[in-house]
């Protein structure tokens, strides 16, 4: 594509989309200055097996789904998504100072689980709003967009994450403070930054969670829900990248440069990939990024040497930016529009729950066999998906556009 049409696209995405990504960049950063570092804190400071942290973090991932199913629905029901995303990033940034003051595992757990209410709360109306805003020609586009923003978060935390602790003498604790004023900026800048489209003029208020309205998403929906679900088995928390990194000879406080490696090559690829997503077919789209995924698991399964691990990170983030706009894509494409907050919501929460069993399983073939059978175990799950894929007659999700 010439640079002056890609340029003449971005200008084409509504501000309010931009606005929405800058927020999601301010809160990734406070989140990934803490979730970096957390793993290690975890198992360094307050003794935690890899069995726990994947506990942790499953419980924790699937949260946030489980409460988007709710949070979707409301804001379907209410006709306003502004609010709720509002309130869910307010949250988020409050449960930040819980992780600095956190004397055991308990309170972590607390913490983590309070944040992924927020990101609960705000994931599904925020993405509906996207979808509201944006022409469906351009959704793929706007959903990379905002999720190459989100990624600067995420590649700028982990970096800051390093800065803070090579200054500090690894000072995990100061390093979680200073992560609540990204999460404070982010609330400040949707409160002030958006403007919601007004609901139609005489619209009812009526539930969305009736069988009716769930028969009403279609097949279509319903599939892209089934692909995400078996997806997400394959694709555990992200903590085990970083402690595969401390099993590579990394110094603790260069450890959160693996996260920052992994978010620069997936805030790179989200972008093109998710316009790649408004031409070409997806479900050729989302077999390519399974394909990548096996890939950085069998690397990260051999990774010793920090540079195999580096190499497999990147990888992963490759992965990372051919999917999730995809994905987000594929339920924004097959939902009513009066119904998408619900259908991210359901969408989120039966990839949620899959999520929680996958980062169990890894966990546990982690303390059990070790960290390389928790790689391989995941590009068997990938491989998986990619036969599910090829073996059924797969729906254009590009061609019923709401």
């Amino acid at each position: 594509m010439r640079a002056g049409t890609r340029i003449g696209i971005l200008a084409s995405i509504p501000r309010s989309v931009w606005v929405l990504g800058c927020v999601s960049l301010f809160m990734d950063i406070s989140s990934e200055i803490i979730h970096s570092l957390l793993p290690m804190f975890l198992m360094v400071g307050l003794g935690a097996s890899a069995a726990t942290i994947g506990l942790i973090e499953g419980i924790a991932e699937a949260t946030a789904p489980m409460v988007k199913v709710f949070s979707g629905a409301l804001s379907d029901y209410l006709g306003n998504r502004k609010w709720l995303a509002v309130a869910g990033y307010g949250l988020g940034a409050l449960s930040k100072p819980l992780f600095a003051v956190a004397p055991s595992v308990g309170v972590v757990v607390s913490a983590r689980i309070i944040d992924r209410v927020g990101k609960g709360i705000r994931g599904a109306p925020r993405d509906a709003l996207v979808a509201d805003v944006t022409p469906a020609h351009l959704r793929g586009a706007a959903f990379g967009l905002r999720q190459s923003l989100d990624t600067v978060g995420a590649m700028l935390g982990p970096l800051l994450a390093v800065i803070i602790m090579a200054l500090s003498a690894d000072n995990f604790r100061l390093a979680f403070w200073l992560a609540v004023i990204p999460g404070l900026l982010a609330v400040s800048l949707l409160t002030l930054g958006i403007h919601e489209p007004p609901r139609e003029p005489g619209a009812k208020r009526v539930n969305p969670v009736t069988l009716d309205n769930l028969k009403k998403l279609g097949a279509h929906y319903w599939w892209v829900v089934a692909i995400g679900a078996v997806f997400a088995l394959a694709r555990f928390s992200e903590a085990f990248l970083v402690l595969r990194a401390m099993g590579s000879g990394v110094p603790v406080a260069l450890v959160p440069l693996v996260m920052v490696a992994m978010n620069v090559v997936y805030s790179l690829s989200a972008y093109p990939f998710g316009k790649l997503a408004d031409t070409m077919n997806h479900t050729k789209l989302l077999i390519a990024g399974l394909v990548v995924l096996i890939g950085a698991d069998v690397v990260l399964a051999q990774g010793s040497h920090w540079s195999i691990v580096l190499a497999g990170v990147a990888l992963w983030g490759l992965h990372m930016g051919m999917t999730q706009g995809l994905l987000a894509t594929m339920v924004s494409h097959t939902a009513p529009a009066d119904l998408r907050g619900t259908a991210f919501g359901f969408f989120n929460l039966l990839s949620g729950a899959v999520t929680l069993l996958s980062s169990v399983i890894a966990g546990e073939l982690w303390d059990r066999i070790g960290a390389a059978a928790t790689f391989y175990g995941g590009a068997l799950f990938c491989l998986a998906t990619v036969v599910l894929l090829l073996s059924g007659k797969a729906p254009d999700t590009r061609a019923t556009t709401h």
